[in-house]
C-alpha cells in the first residue's frame, strides 16, 4: 500500500508543476483534466502526509526512550506523545484504506431518478409522491438543484411515476443506495376501519450519461408526438408538446410532457433514454467482471424489497444493513443522512472486506 502511496504523492507533485506552464493554462481542457485529477488526489496526498508525521513522531520518540536518561516528568511526556503517535498511525492507516479503494466512476455526476407506484394503487401513487418530497428535500439541503422530466399525476395528487434530475457535484455519491423497491405501511385516509395497507414503490437512480459516453443513433429512435394531459386523462395543452422516444433495438421507451415547448420535452426524455441505456450497459459490464454477484457494491436490483416505512410506529428499516431508526417523520422531511451515511459506511467496509479477501 505504501508504494502506492508514494507514486501518488509523485504523482501529485508532479500535476502542481504541470497547472504552472504557460502552455497547459493555455489548454482549457488539459488545465481541466489536471484540475480534476489534482483534487482527486488531494485527500489521499494531505492523509499520507498526516501519516508520514505521525510516523516521524513515533520514531522520534522511541529514540529518546532508547537513549535513556529522561527525568520522570519528561519521559512521561514522550510517553504519552508516543501513545498519541501510535494512535494516529493506526486511524491514518484505516483511512487511507478506504481512500484507495477503486472510486465509483458515476460518484461525482448528476442522477436521474425515477419513482413508479407499484402494489397498491392510489395508496402507492401517494407515497410515491412521499418519496419524491423526501428527495427533493435532501436534495435542497446538500444544495443540489431538482428538475422535473416528467410525471404523471393522479387526482388526488399523488403520481403513477415521476422522473426527475438532481444536478450537483456528488449526487450520484448520495442517492445510489435508493434504487429498489421502498414499502409503506400506514392506515390510508380512505379505510374506515383502521387497518393497515402495504403498498410498494420502485425507485430507479440512473447516472447521468452524456454523449460523450453514450452515443444514440438517430436511426435507431422512433419519435411520436401527442398532447400533455394532466390527472384523470384530461388534457391540459391544446398542442402536441409531449414527446415519446423509443429506442428500436431495446424496445425502451420513454416519454416527457412536463414542457409546453416540444423541443425541451425532446431534450429531456433524450436525457433520461441515454442514461437509462447506460445503465444496463453498466450493469451487463458489472454482471460480467464479477464472480459473485452479492458481492458487488450498490447493485442496486429493481426488484429487491429495500426499505420499509411503517407509519403506526413511526419506523423505517433498511433491511439491507439490517438499520432501523424511528425517525419516520423526520426522514421524509428530508433528513436522510443518517440512513444515507450508514449505507456509505456499510459498502465501503464491504469493499474493503472484498478488496483485503482479494489479496
Amino acid at each position: 500500500m505504501f508504494d502506492k502511496l508514494k507514486a501518488v504523492e509523485s504523482r501529485y507533485e508532479q500535476i502542481g508543476v504541470e497547472l504552472t506552464r504557460p502552455e497547459v493554462v493555455s489548454d482549457n481542457e488539459q488545465f481541466r483534466k489536471l484540475m480534476k485529477e489534482h483534487s482527486e488526489l488531494t485527500p489521499i496526498v494531505e492523509k499520507y502526509r498526516e501519516y508520514t508525521k505521525a510516523k516521524e513522531s513515533e520514531e522520534e520518540a522511541l529514540a529518546l526512550l532508547e537513549e535513556g536518561g529522561l527525568d520522570k516528568e519528561f519521559k512521561e511526556l514522550v510517553e504519552e506523545e508516543l501513545r498519541e503517535a501510535k494512535s494516529n498511525i493506526e486511524v491514518f492507516a484505516d483511512e487511507l484504506k478506504i481512500l484507495l479503494l477503486p472510486k465509483d466512476p458515476n460518484d461525482e455526476k448528476n442522477v436521474i431518478v425515477e419513482i413508479r407506484g407499484g402494489a397498491g394503487g392510489e395508496e402507492a401513487a401517494l407515497f410515491a409522491g412521499s418519496l419524491f418530497r423526501m428527495y427533493s428535500m435532501f436534495a435542497e439541503s446538500k444544495r443540489f438543484k431538482v428538475e422535473v422530466m416528467n410525471a404523471n399525476e393522479t387526482e388526488l395528487g399523488g403520481f403513477k411515476e415521476i422522473s426527475f434530475m438532481i444536478e450537483g457535484s456528488g449526487a450520484y455519491s448520495k442517492f445510489k443506495y435508493e434504487s429498489g423497491v421502498h414499502r409503506v405501511q400506514r392506515v390510508p385516509d380512505t379505510e374506515t376501519q383502521g387497518r393497515i395497507h402495504t403498498s410498494t414503490v420502485t425507485v430507479a437512480v440512473l447516472p447521468e450519461a452524456d454523449e460523450v459516453e453514450l452515443e444514440i443513433n438517430p436511426a435507431d429512435l422512433k419519435i411520436d408526438t401527442f398532447r400533455s394531459s394532466g390527472a384523470g386523462g384530461q388534457h391540459i395543452n391544446k398542442t402536441s408538446s409531449a414527446i415519446r422516444v423509443t429506442h428500436i433495438p431495446t424496445g425502451t421507451v420513454v416519454e416527457c410532457q412536463d414542457e409546453r415547448s416540444q423541443f425541451k420535452n425532446k431534450d429531456k426524455a433524450l436525457k433520461i433514454l441515454r442514461s437509462r441505456l447506460y445503465d444496463v450497459a453498466q450493469r451487463e459490464h458489472d454482471e460480467a467482471i464479477a464472480s459473485d454477484r452479492k458481492s458487488q457494491v450498490g447493485t442496486g436490483d429493481r426488484s429487491e424489497r429495500i426499505r420499509t416505512y411503517n407509519y403506526p410506529q413511526g419506523r423505517i428499516t433498511d433491511h439491507r444493513i439490517g438499520l432501523t431508526i424511528y425517525k419516520l417523520e423526520q426522514t421524509l422531511n428530508g433528513d436522510l443522512d443518517e440512513v444515507v451515511d450508514a449505507l456509505i459506511t456499510y459498502y465501503r467496509a464491504e469493499a474493503l472486506k472484498s478488496q483485503e479477501d482479494g489479496n
